[in-house]
């Protein structure tokens, strides 16, 4: 009888494979997570830190993936209080904006009937009243400003929480571990990495990919090679700004191209993002591009004049989306499993997902 180290290997250590690790581990698996830099070191620490059903996917008709991210935004408010809040989002329309306030109405409505139509989806439009105290926002030629509410977190926290929950269960994080190669056999996946400068060895019934924009790359170093799915790296860059907002999100449309950009308060900071650039090359070599922080200043010029432009950081992490002719946004963000079975041996490809879904993953 085959003896085996673990049930399950998980290569990557973002939100995706900490959250498995946590699923395989609390359903009695022998779970091994290997971990090349850090806990969320490469996407799941640059993202757009939001818990969010995707109000946005309501316009390319992606409904069930709304319907799942709402639900699981309702999970992990609960779950995780300290770690996700529920926060007010704004959505000014002026007279030149692309979407009219009937149009946004007709989304939040569904986006509510989505949601359950539970209190915490209730949404309106502010009183005029209100609009001088919303951080600064430009108001010549504003019409009407919607308010709804979603969540907020700290991505790289909320996966570390994840991973010390994964741990609590059983599961065993090798991090810094450098992962070989991982070959078939007859009785499973025979998986070598280094740890501490000393190569390691692994038999398991489950390989799991869940390395993110590297998902290729690696399954390269599986024997016999696994078939890839066709897709796309999307940059998405983000600045953070000095000076605090107070009142929430602000959900707005880009001035060049009205792409949805978010302006949000972040650790007493301001965050703007994000963008959507197609990125061919090394992924651990992404950065901020001129292109994009200069788009990114000019919508917050645009919207909030007053507000000091000092750039105190910029980030960039990366989107794997379906290889395809039309632009980014109208690409699914559903996550993508990409399975192959041969008997006992299993390997599972993780590709693209949101922060929002991972426990569904």
């Amino acid at each position: 009888m085959t003896s085996y180290s673990h049930d399950v290997v998980i290569v990557g250590g973002g939100i995706h494979g900490v959250g498995v690790a946590q699923a395989a581990a609390a359903a009695g698996y022998r779970t091994l997570i290997l971990e090349r830099t850090a806990i969320a070191s490469g996407t799941s620490r640059r993202s757009s830190k939001l818990i969010h059903g995707g109000l946005r996917y309501i316009e390319t008709a992606q409904l069930r993936l709304v319907r799942e991210s709402l639900r699981e935004r309702r999970i992990l408010l609960a779950l995780a209080p300290d770690l996700v809040r529920r926060v007010p989002f704004f959505i000014p329309v002026y007279r030149n904006t692309a979407r009219r306030p009937w149009t946004i109405g007709a989304g939040l409505t569904l986006y509510a009937l989505l949601g359950g139509l539970t209190p915490d989806m209730r949404f309106g439009a502010l009183p005029r009243r209100s609009w001088d105290n919303l951080d600064g926002l430009q108001i010549n030629e504003l019409q009407t400003v919607w308010r709804y509410f979603d969540g907020q977190t700290d991505d790289a926290a909320l996966a570390r929480a994840v991973m010390r929950s994964a741990a609590s269960f059983g599961a065993e994080l090798v991090c810094p571990a450098d992962f070989v190669s991982a070959s078939r056999t007859s009785a499973g996946y025979h998986v070598s990495y280094i740890h501490e400068g000393n190569e390691r060895e692994s038999l398991c019934r489950t390989l799991v990919n869940a390395t993110g924009p590297w998902v290729d790359l690696t399954a390269q170093r599986v024997y016999p090679p696994p078939p890839r799915l066709a897709v796309d790296l999307i940059q998405g860059t983000h600045i953070v700004l000095s000076g605090q907002l107070n009142q929430g999100v602000y959900y707005v449309e880009a001035p060049t191209d009205g792409r949805a950009v978010f302006v949000m308060p972040w650790k007493d900071r301001t965050l703007v993002g994000t963008t959507e650039t197609v990125y061919d090359g090394d992924p651990a070599c992404t950065h901020p591009l001129p292109q994009e922080i200069g788009y990114l200043t000019t919508t917050m010029r645009h919207y909030f004049p007053g507000h000091n432009l000092d750039i105190q950081e910029s980030f960039s992490g990366l989107r794997v989306l379906p290889k395809g002719n039309a632009s980014p946004f109208h690409r699914t963000r559903e996550t993508l499993l990409l399975r192959e079975s041969s008997n006992p041996a299993r390997y599972i490809a993780v590709y693209g997902g949101k922060l929002t879904g991972y426990r569904l993953t």
